[in-house]
């Protein structure tokens, strides 16, 4: 029999890291709370996530096309330069409180992947299932990428100077998306090669932008008087609440991404220590690059020019620096290389969300959506994020709402009239718009949800004597990461200056907030159907009950257990749904180990 210390370390063969057993390990992460996914103490999906990775996961999904696209946008919704750059400075503060967040919960649950869905699952225990139901349901039903998709197909396509025909575009999205999702699926550790090569050069680019608007400021360019933005810089300023929400919202959809990272934790080396040293360089070095951006753009173009055109920002500013098209087209090469880089960084992310609502049971086949099979990567996960990608670009039908989908999505180099607008609201150009923004309004109820769930963690942990987090976040902090988000829960609703159709939309103002809210009804329902109302008339409870799969994979499968049987049950499993195996020669009753 081997000793306790040969038994206390062995060897993950996959990776040839030395880790401690699942024994040895502290068993505070699961002592508050046992409802909701298993704990996988030893990561089956490998630990391929360095400190590199963990800088350019949030890197690579922060910096898609928004800093390329959204300068205009905020500008028409606060009026002025001087408060849209204050904008960015409160989206960074935002973002960074907000990562306080995350930090402090990984410090307690270091070996949960999937960020939100884990630590909202933590810290709402009760009542039972419902959070991980409510959260499974919008992640999934969003869980494609296609307006990201088409928005690189076109770049592509502008970048090699080709016919931009409503089936080039899809063909084009469809076969990148594929192209991303394979590499996914092949490898994580070269996916993640991928993504932060991708990353260097998004830096780069960025870089670039900002040291040649230093250069006009300078004035060694053809810009006449790059100045002039910067003179009574607050001239314009907007009070409408509206507005300035709306401004808000998408600075902080430009920041949303400084999470990524968080999504694998649990194949972190050292998890907590690489979080708290370097997911904060990652943010703020984004931030960096955005400020300066910002600089560059207004030191270039004219106040009016950006807030009222609809070609790309970045397009504008290579036009008014270079004076060719041929900048333009590098500019459109290197905005398609940061969306190819934006896309694969979103579903290396993403598809450790789906595996861990599968692996919380509140999705069908739990086995699926836990497995590692055959490649050491989250199979079904990515298969799913395919299959609804690839429906979302090809159903809806050719023609005005093809094309309005793809320009409501982010404003492109390829500038659409205000006719082609007009004309093209039907029921499929609602559905796109409402999918593009919908995503913010429950994020932000979520993120709400999670800051305050933060205290209850904390409470529960100091009843059982668990000690003290290696992070703690201040209470101020959470404090205003509360306060911006009943911001952006609020704010949303006072209509626009004009109207109720005045709007950045042709349709009514609200229309996102108001799907957002329907979304999560839906969760409500969904829960209410499934875990209420169905076991009250089936005369049966729901109950978890562990799964282990040969790859090392755990997940938990909700049974119906009949209320006659209940009793029995509940004396044959323990509490995180493990069955209890009594030992022949005594009437000691103890607990499965895990395999």
């Amino acid at each position: 029999m081997a000793s306790k210390e040969d038994d206390a370390k062995f060897v993950d063969e996959k990776n040839g890291i030395s880790i401690e057993s699942v024994d040895s390990l502290p068993s505070y992460e699961d002592a508050a709370v046992t409802t909701g996914a298993p704990t996988e103490k030893i990561s089956p999906l490998g630990y391929h996530v360095d400190w590199i990775s963990v800088i350019f996961l949030n890197v690579s999904k922060m910096i898609g096309t928004g800093v390329f696209t959204t300068p205009g946008s905020i500008l028409q919704g606060v009026g002025s330069i001087g408060l849209s750059l204050i904008f960015w400075v409160i989206g960074y503060l935002f973002a960074g409180a907000q990562l306080a967040v995350y930090l402090e919960y990984a410090s307690y649950f270091p070996h949960r992947s999937g960020a939100d869905v884990a630590y909202l699952e933590k810290a709402y225990p009760r009542p039972r299932f419902l959070m991980p139901t409510a959260f499974a349901v919008q992640s999934v039903i969003l869980s494609f990428s296609s307006s990201n998709a088409i928005v690189l197909a076109r770049y592509i396509l502008v970048a090699a100077g080709a016919e931009q025909s409503t089936w080039n575009i899809r063909g084009l999205a469809v076969g990148a998306y594929t192209v991303i999702i394979i590499i996914g699926i092949a490898s994580t550790k070269w996916s993640l090669r991928l993504s932060n090569a991708v990353g260097v050069v998004k830096v780069i680019t960025l870089v670039f932008i900002a040291i040649t608007g230093l250069v006009v400021l300078g004035g060694h360019t053809r810009v006449e008087d790059p100045h002039a933005n910067f003179r009574r810089s607050f001239e314009g300023t907007t009070s409408n609440g509206n507005g300035l929400a709306t401004a808000l919202v998408k600075v902080n959809f430009a920041y949303a991404g400084f999470e990524n990272a968080f999504n694998v934790l649990n194949e972190v080396k050292n998890p907590v220590k690489t979080m708290k040293r370097y997911a904060p360089i990652s943010l703020t070095v984004t931030f960096v690059l955005y400020f300066f951006a910002n600089i560059a753009y207004f030191a270039a173009i004219p106040k009016e020019e950006i807030r009222t055109s609809r070609e790309l920002t970045a397009s504008l500013f290579f036009t008014a620096v270079f004076g060719n098209t041929r900048a333009v087209t590098a500019l459109s090469a290197l905005v398609a290389v940061s969306s190819f880089g934006n896309l694969l960084a979103v579903v290396i992310g993403s598809s450790r969300i789906i595996r861990e609502c599968g692996r919380q049971g509140v999705l069908p086949y739990p086995r699926f959506w836990a497995s590692t099979r055959p490649f050491n990567t989250p199979l079904g996960p990515y298969l799913l994020k395919w299959v609804l990608t690839v429906i979302v670009i090809l159903a809806p039908p050719a023609g005005d709402a093809f094309n309005f989908s793809v320009f409501i999505s982010l404003p492109l180099i390829i500038q659409a009239t205000l006719t082609d607008r007009l004309n093209c609201i039907s029921f499929h150009c609602i559905i796109t718009v409402i999918v593009v923004d919908i995503q913010s309004y429950p994020a932000n109820v979520f993120m709400f949800l999670l800051t305050l769930g933060l205290w209850f963690v904390r409470k529960r942990r100091k009843a059982i004597g668990a000690p003290r987090g290696e992070f703690i976040a201040w209470n101020i902090v959470l404090i205003f990461t509360m306060a911006v988000n009943v911001y952006l829960l609020v704010l949303p609703w006072v209509p626009p200056e004009g109207g109720i159709y005045a709007g950045d939309v042709s349709f009514f103002y609200a229309t996102y907030c108001i799907v957002g809210l329907g979304f999560l009804a839906v969760s409500a329902i969904v829960y209410a159907l499934v875990i209420v109302i169905l076991p009250k008339l089936g005369g049966y409870t729901i109950r978890q009950r562990l799964e282990r799969l040969p790859d090392g994979a755990q997940a938990n499968s909700l049974v119906k257990v009949p209320n006659d049987q209940l009793a029995e049950w509940d004396a044959t499993h323990d509490e995180h749904g493990d069955v209890i195996q009594r030992k022949p020669d005594s009437l000691e009753v103890t607990a499965q180990k895990p395999l």
